[in-house]
This record gives C-alpha cells, sequence and structure tokens, in this order.
C-alpha cells in the first residue's frame, strides 16, 4: 500500500513519494550497514529471548485487568459515547458519498478524499492498534443494516446460512479489489463517491442475504482488516467486558481460523511491500527494459518503451497479477519456514496446524510496515482535515472558522523519516520474534524444541527486514 495516493497522485504529488518528498537524501551510512545492523539485532533479539523467556516468564503476558467497573467507564456508558460515534461514522460515510457526487471536483478542495484515505484508511487503522476494535461496534455500514434490520427481521437474521467452506475468502477478495483500486483506479472524489455507494450496497446486500453477525465477521474487509489489527491493542473489548492488556498480547489469546484467514494476514503484508516494490527502479526495469528477451520479439523487436502506449495496458495486467499473486508467494515461502520449524523441532503436529498457530505473529510486521510507508501521509495531507470540515463540498464556505488551517503540508526531515522507518521495521521484527518464541513454548514439548523450532523463523525475519528496509531505501537512493 504505499502508494496510498496512486489513485490520489494528482492531489499529492510529493506526498505519495511518502519517503523522497521528491527530493534525494544520501543515506548517514551505505545501506548494507542498516541491513546487517538489523539483522544484527534480530540474532541478539532472538539470543535473549531464548535465553531468558520461558513458559512461567511469560505467564504474566496473558493477564489482563478488567476496567467494566471503573467509574470513567460507567461516566462513558451514561453519556452513550457509542451511539454517538456511531451516528458519527454514518454522517462521515453519507458525507463522503455526497461531497464526492456533489461538491468540487479538485481533490485538493474536496473533503471525501483526506477524510477517507488519509483519516479513515490510515488514522483509524493506526489508532485501532491502541483503542481496541472500536470500528466493529460504530462500523457506518453495519449501523445501516442494523437500522434497516429493525424494519425487516428476515435480513437481520439472513436469508441463508453462510457456507463455512467461504470462511474470510470473500473478505480477501474485497480487500483485493480494494488495493487494486488504491494502487491503479486513479480515484478522484467523485469515483471515490461511487465506489463507497457500490460497496454500501454490496455490504446490506450481504447483510441481508447471510445476517448481519456473519457478514460482517468473514465478508466485510474493514471488519476483519481492523479487527486483526485491534489484537495488538491494549485494550480490549471483546465478551461484553473492557479490559486492560499487555501490548500485543491479543495476539497470543487467538489463532487463525482457516487458511483463508492466513493468507488474508500475509496480504496485509505483501500488499504493502509489494506497494513499494513496484516504484523501484529495478521492478520497473523488469518489464521496460525487458532483460529476457521476452517482450521484444513480440513487438517488432523495439526497445519496450518505445511501445509504451500499446504495452501499457498490458504492464496494467502484469501489475495486477503480480499483486493478486503476492500473498500466495507469500504463503509459499512461510510454509516452507513453517516446515523448517517442524522439522527443527521433530514434531509430530500438521504444517497445517502449525501455519495457523504462528500466523498471527506476523501481523506486528504488516502493522509497522504500513505505519513505515504512509505515516508521513498523516502529517502533511491528515492535518488539512481541519481546514476541509470547515468548506466539505469546496464551495468557499467556513462553518467551523478553520477554512485556512494548515493548508500548506509540513514535510518532516528525510533523516528523522528513514530513521524513524528503521525503528519501527526492527521493533515489528523483534515482537514478532518474541511472539513466534511465546508460542513455540506453547507448541513443543521442550524449551529446547521450541528454540530450535524458532532458528528458520529467525532467518525469515531476517529476509523480512533486510526486504523491507531495501524497498524503503530505493526512492531515497535511486539516484544515487
Amino acid at each position: 500500500m504505499r502508494s496510498l495516493f496512486a489513485a490520489f497522485s494528482l492531489l499529492l504529488p510529493v506526498a505519495a513519494h511518502a519517503h523522497s518528498f521528491g527530493r534525494l537524501y544520501n543515506l548517514p551510512v551505505p545501506f548494507w550497514l542498516y541491513a546487517y545492523g538489523a539483522t544484527a539485532a534480530l540474532v541478539l533479539s532472538f539470543l535473549i529471548v531464548g535465553v531468558f523467556v520461558t513458559a512461567k516468564s511469560t505467564a504474566g503476558f496473558e493477564r489482563s485487568l478488567d476496567l467494566g467497573d471503573w467509574r470513567f467507564v460507567r461516566v462513558l456508558r451514561r453519556l452513550r459515547l457509542i451511539t454517538a460515534l456511531k451516528i458519527l461514522s454514518l454522517v462521515f460515510l453519507l458525507l463522503c458519498i455526497a461531497t464526492g457526487f456533489f461538491g468540487n471536483p479538485n481533490p485538493y478542495q474536496n473533503l471525501n478524499m483526506t477524510l477517507f484515505w488519509i483519516v479513515f484508511v490510515l488514522g483509524f487503522a493506526y489508532a485501532t492498534a491502541l483503542i481496541g476494535d472500536l470500528y466493529s461496534s460504530i462500523n457506518p455500514w453495519r449501523v445501516l443494516a442494523e437500522g434497516l434490520g429493525r424494519f425487516f427481521r428476515s435480513d437481520a437474521r439472513g436469508r441463508w446460512t453462510y457456507p463455512e467452506a467461504l470462511a474470510y475468502w470473500p473478505a480477501l477478495l474485497f480487500y483485493m479489489a480494494f488495493i487494486w483500486l488504491e494502487l491503479f483506479g486513479h480515484s478522484r472524489p467523485f469515483s471515490l463517491a461511487l465506489m463507497l455507494a457500490i460497496y454500501s450496497g454490496i455490504n446490506l446486500a450481504g447483510a441481508g442475504a447471510f445476517g448481519i453477525a456473519s457478514w460482517f465477521r468473514y465478508c466485510e474487509f474493514f471488519s476483519v482488516f481492523l479487527r486483526l489489527t485491534a489484537l495488538m491493542a491494549p485494550l480490549d473489548y471483546s465478551k461484553g467486558k473492557l479490559r486492560l492488556r499487555w501490548p500485543f498480547a491479543g495476539l497470543i489469546e487467538q489463532r487463525a481460523e482457516s487458511l483463508s484467514l492466513l493468507v488474508f494476514v500475509l496480504f496485509m503484508l505483501s500488499s504493502t511491500a509489494y506497494d513499494g516494490l513496484r516504484t523501484t527502479v529495478p521492478w520497473i526495469r523488469m518489464f521496460w527494459n525487458d532483460p529476457l528477451g521476452l517482450i521484444t520479439p513480440l513487438i517488432g523487436g523495439r526497445t519496450p518503451i518505445l511501445a509504451y502506449v500499446e504495452l501499457r495496458p498490458f504492464y496494467l495486467a502484469y501489475e495486477s497479477l503480480w499483486m493478486l499473486a503476492s500473498p500466495f508467494l507469500y504463503l509459499a515461502v512461510y510454509l516452507l519456514f513453517i516446515e523448517l520449524s517442524r522439522r527443527a523441532a521433530r514434531s509430530t503436529r500438521s504444517l497445517h496446524e502449525l501455519a495457523l498457530r504462528f500466523a498471527f505473529s506476523l501481523l506486528p510486521i504488516a502493522l509497522v510496515y504500513n505505519i513505515t510507508h504512509y505515516y508521513t501521509l498523516i502529517i502533511t495531507q491528515g492535518v488539512k482535515i481541519f481546514s476541509l470540515l470547515s468548506d466539505p463540498f469546496g464551495w468557499g464556505w467556513n462553518l467551523f472558522g478553520s477554512a485556512g488551517l494548515w493548508r500548506a503540508p509540513y514535510l518532516p526531515e528525510m533523516g528523522v523519516v528513514w530513521h524513524s522507518q528503521v525503528g519501527l521495521i526492527l521493533f515489528g521484527h523483534i515482537v514478532s520474534v518474541f511472539l513466534a518464541h511465546h508460542e513455540a513454548l506453547r507448541v513443543f514439548p521442550t524449551r529446547r524444541a521450541a528454540t530450535l523450532s524458532q532458528l528458520p523463523m529467525l532467518v525469515l525475519m531476517m529476509l523480512f527486514t533486510t526486504f523491507g528496509l531495501w524497498i524503503l531505501a530505493q526512492p531515497i537512493q535511486s539516484g544515487l
């Protein structure tokens, strides 16, 4: 997802390249030193975890504190905060659709692009990793479905039982379609409003067909995405309780239910990596320079770049195919290392079982990849939401007196951006190493077997770290 604004490129010619900001940045030291340093830190963290982390020492990590009887929680319940947030989320959805259909077509001056792509897709996702799965309660599409369900009770329950075999595959397909539109759809205010209106109709029809509970658990991809993200939050709202727990503890409280959910998790990771990879010089040259000589003979011996107009549709298909294949390529690599882990531990457990048990240990990596690729968009474009709320349609209004606030983007220093990205990626991988080791202690019979099982996973984390840093470094080194 690094070209979150590939669909928004005309709006954000600077921020769309969240790492370079249109200017070159020389790394303080050669890239290979960063790679060696990061992998060395992973090895050190693995040794520390292997020596000091035991099943007994991690028992406290699974404890939580019930906040249900705390005074501030009771006050929030009396204030009906969730009801107010439900109304607000529905208002924002309708506002995104209305401003897109009837507002200024200039993405700079229309509210819906910033409100949806920046505030919701990015900002709310990152907030969910801190505050928990608030979205399940205030999901605007679910609010709409429940409202209609009061008048059509059969629709609330669904006309058919949700097929168990479908599992999370519908959510994955919707997620893939969303990423495709994000990367290749070149959305504008009108097309975004149309997309949201169509998706609203699909959700209402799906909830009516299979029931609200099943549809929003298995099919509405934002629900699945944010529920997985919320597992990393220190706050948990599940089972009718509000609990305070250790950050990332939710990832060891639950496990992936099916292969479809595992692939969904892998697409959270691969879509972000692919979004970054597709903007690198080596990737672009793979097609337009035709190093394997596969395209040149088909276009009369010409260099592919000279046939740009003719080949552009084929390049779009080429990019789309790799995007759709990315989670399955990651799945193949992941299963290979899980099998190596199984053999290292001499376990009799099946590959399928182990793959599902360790799936959620990848979520911290997916989260930090997303943050490192996009967080600059929040501080460059996201702050403009205050001015856009005063003039949502771009008609020259100033409803709240804030129409002139933060119109000029703030561009952070590239050195700060790069080093924060390195730190975040390393942090996410270290957390994943800890979580995988914690799960191994529960899965395998002895501490030695658990430690041996994690050696292949350590190699996988090192590969992910190096690959992630390489992708981030490519745009800012491309002119060196």
